[in-house]
């Protein structure tokens, strides 16, 4: 029990170190998604377009969706580690504060602009299509959203000063700012695996 307390306050303390990042990708990620779920809704063309070809080519070249009918269980691994390795690569790009900005940006349309099904019709017209939909995007931006803050945070860290993250560095940047960014991964991790699982395992 104590050590679980442990974890518990040392996840909350690379939380509140990382939060200006967190927010600010936040903002990026709902931004792109309110986008790309406007203007699909508002039937933009070029959006739905958009749509239509991204959702082509992964049902044509995907592994994952290959897997999704007989083997909905590797599907979801897969999945998982997919965005695992996205999370990941993000969290890195974040050494340069900026870089994270317009990939967030970018997956929040992507996620939007899928909210609508390929006959071009909302996935909220029915209830348990918007739950779904909701719950599996949402989870999905949240995984990313905090790795992406703690990715930022690596690039404000190493340009800052913060009295927190005084003493040794890797790369110019505080190593204590890695370990807040590999704390945040304690979330991010079961968010992901419970993001994959509702996505392949939830028969809609």
């Amino acid at each position: 029990m104590a050590g679980m307390s442990q974890i518990f306050a040392r996840v909350r303390l690379a939380i509140r170190r990382t939060r200006r990042g967190v927010l600010w990708m936040g903002c990026a990620y709902a931004l792109g998604l309110t986008v790309g779920m406007v203007s699909v809704h508002l039937g933009h063309q070029r959006s739905l377009a958009y749509r239509d070809r991204i959702v082509s080519k992964a049902q044509a070249s995907s592994t994952i969706l290959r897997y999704s009918d007989a083997h909905p269980v590797a599907a979801a691994a897969l999945d998982f580690g997919s965005n695992l390795l996205g999370a990941t690569l993000t969290a890195a790009a974040g050494w340069y504060a900026p870089a994270p900005f317009p990939l967030a940006i970018y997956r929040g349309w992507i996620g939007g602009i899928v909210s609508v099904d390929g006959h071009h019709r909302s996935r909220f017209r029915t209830m348990e299509g918007g739950l779904y939909y909701g719950l599996v995007v949402a989870l999905q931006l949240v995984g990313y959203v905090l790795s992406g803050g703690a990715g930022v945070n690596l690039g404000l860290a190493r340009t800052g000063t913060r009295p927190e993250y005084r003493g040794s560095r890797l790369l110019s940047v505080p190593t204590e700012a890695f370990r807040d960014a590999a704390w945040m991964f304690v979330l991010v991790i079961p968010i992901f695996a419970l993001a994959s699982a509702l996505e392949f395992l939830w028969d809609v």
